[in-house]
């Protein structure tokens, strides 16, 4: 009976180690274990009637559902949730609620009914401001399972920006005064903090073609090789699903630019590089996001 049980222990510990590779052949295939909701990443900007209604149908909404919204990112949140919500209300949804009213996050008990949301709302602003709001929460791991079990995740602006895991927070470490855009292409100059991590193998810009922002994304494709640089424009937006699968709406572009050779230069502190792949995608286009470009140099 002994050696019996010591049989099952060793299948046990066999399969496991079974399973484990089998995940990290499909990181290095360049793969994501894949997930069962969406995201919505919308540039910022104006959001016209179409655009809502194609949020709507990706998230598989009903006028009987319920659409949570969160406008931490905004200097003002009730302004922020009463514009959003108007979008969905005129569109027959009426079950919208404020989870940031009064400047206060819900209790504990509360943010965890957020799982039960089939759409979850991240308003603009300063994402910056949302990532410091939610310290000392739970709310970064309770979005994270919403979306792994099924939620629409919709961000417009700074709510784009949250959907990486390296986030641009909009400053530039070399020059303490705030530019919509970096006037030069410079190493070690674009900040990058923690987002909420839906994507962690992208970085978002938005507002893109509307404020220019190519320096931005140029930069961090040469020095961050392993990852997506995504620039939206204003009133377009990417849908994400089975965590890589992504498709444009909206009116305008979207800008990818990638580093598939790893190629890096400096002269001074200006950034040089060679081969690096630009695609420009218009509404109705699809793509695929791999796990990683290039493999990671430890």
């Amino acid at each position: 009976m002994n050696k019996f049980i010591s049989y099952i222990f060793l299948f046990s510990i066999l399969m496991g180690c079974q399973n484990k590779a089998e995940k990290t052949t499909l990181l290095q295939a360049g793969k994501q274990p894949e997930v069962q909701g969406k995201l919505f990443i919308i540039g910022g900007g104006k959001r016209p009637v179409s655009l809502i209604q194609s949020l709507i149908k990706e998230a598989n909404i009903s006028q009987e559902d319920s659409i949570a919204i969160l406008p931490l990112s905004s200097s003002e949140p009730d302004t922020a949730f009463f514009y959003a919500k108007k979008q969905f209300v005129e569109l027959g949804i009426t079950n919208v609620h404020n989870f940031y009213a009064g400047d206060t996050l819900p209790t504990a008990e509360v943010l965890q009914t957020l799982k039960s949301y089939p759409l979850i709302y991240l308003s603009g602003g300063d994402q910056n401001r949302f990532m410091e709001r939610i310290q000392g929460s739970n709310l970064k791991n309770i979005l994270q399972e919403a979306y792994q079990k099924g939620s629409t995740i919709a961000g417009t602006s700074a709510g784009a920006a949250l959907m990486s895991e390296q986030m641009i927070t909009g400053n530039e470490k070399n020059y303490s005064e705030y530019r919509s855009t970096p006037a030069a292409i410079e190493k070690d100059n674009i900040e990058l903090a923690e987002g909420l991590g839906f994507l962690p193998q992208a970085i978002i810009d938005q507002h893109f073609v509307a404020r220019s922002r190519y320096n931005r994304i140029i930069s961090t494709a040469i020095e961050y090789p392993q990852l997506h640089s995504i620039g939206i424009d204003e009133s377009t937006a990417i849908c994400i699903s089975k965590g890589n699968q992504a498709k444009v709406y909206g009116k305008a572009q979207v800008v990818c630019i990638s580093n598939p050779s790893n190629a890096k230069a400096t002269t001074g502190n200006k950034l040089g590089a060679r081969g690096l792949k630009l695609d420009i995608y218009l509404p109705g286009d699809t793509f695929e996001l791999l796990r990683q470009l290039v493999p990671l140099v430890e």
